[in-house]
């Protein structure tokens, strides 16, 4: 017979970390401490991230690409966005999780760019929001960040621009265009940005854009100056084979260990090697 309900030794639960928030970020930067981010799409990788130490967990449109199989970011949507978020979500306890805004959620209007940031925060959890640009969502994210939702920027090359730019070169090499990025920072701060990522832009003007804001920069392609790092998982893990740009860094092969693990167990499963008769019942 079991114990008495009020007998038994309670249940040893994990003390709840300290949530990154806002403010945490940008005490980070006037500490001089670099912030990590990563990308995630499912409540299994968000975990491991967030166990990991992990500051930020952006789920990014970058689905599109690495787990929809799709060229570009362009064809995600709202509603995927909001799948992912709600997945990522019941993995963290600790990081921020911030969600990108799908091409043409945020570009239409101020007004629909507002209510479907409010979706994002009320329906999937996220903690704030990312959009691409400058001068032309300030306004936008103004409406935002004053009813309360936080707004990560993004400049530099912005993915969902790609058929306007052409390719998928360094921005900001011209004066006039890092003239117009370092100007663009400074709006989206003003806006009430709480951050920046800065994508592929020459190191030498990450640095003076990081260094003319208080808010945090998170850099991607952008040189060793900004506040933070991100990367997509994908690429740091080596599950992206077809895709190996200069800033990414491998850390694993895992397409290579995990093609040769699942051909290990096709092999067994042919042979009648698996399941052994301690894996049987």
């Amino acid at each position: 017979m079991s114990a008495p309900e009020e007998q038994r030794a309670p249940t040893q639960q994990r003390e709840q970390p300290r949530r990154v928030t806002t403010l945490r970020l940008r005490q980070m930067k006037q500490q001089g401490q670099k912030i990590v981010c990563l990308t995630a799409y499912d409540a299994l990788m968000a975990r491991i991230f967030d166990e990991a130490g992990v500051d930020i967990i952006l789920v990014g449109d970058s689905l599109g690409n690495v787990f929809q199989g799709h060229e570009t970011t362009i064809p995600v949507t709202l509603e995927e966005m909001i799948y992912h978020t709600k997945a990522v979500v019941r993995g963290v306890r600790r990081a921020m999780v911030v969600t990108d805004m799908p091409f043409m959620s945020y570009q239409v209007s101020v007004e629909e760019a507002f209510r479907n940031a409010g979706r994002i925060m009320k329906e999937a959890g996220a903690g704030a929001v990312k959009l691409e640009g400058g001068e032309r969502v300030v306004e936008a994210v103004a409406r935002m960040t004053a009813a309360g939702i936080p707004v990560m920027g993004h400049l530099g090359l912005t993915p969902q621009s790609i058929h306007q730019f052409g390719s998928y070169r360094v921005r900001g090499t011209d004066p006039k265009e890092a003239e117009q990025i370092l100007r663009d920072a400074k709006l989206l701060e003003e806006a009430g940005a709480f951050a920046i990522v800065l994508e592929k832009i020459p190191a030498e003007l990450a640095r003076k854009v990081t260094e003319s804001l208080s808010i945090p920069t998170i850099g991607i392609g952008a040189g060793v100056y900004c506040d933070g790092q991100v990367l997509v998982y994908t690429d740091l893990l080596g599950l992206t084979v077809d895709f190996q740009p200069r800033f990414v860094r491998q850390y694993e092969r895992l397409y290579e260990r995990i093609l040769q693990a699942v051909s290990q167990f096709a092999d067994d499963v042919r042979a009648q090697r698996f399941p052994s008769e301690e894996e049987s019942y």
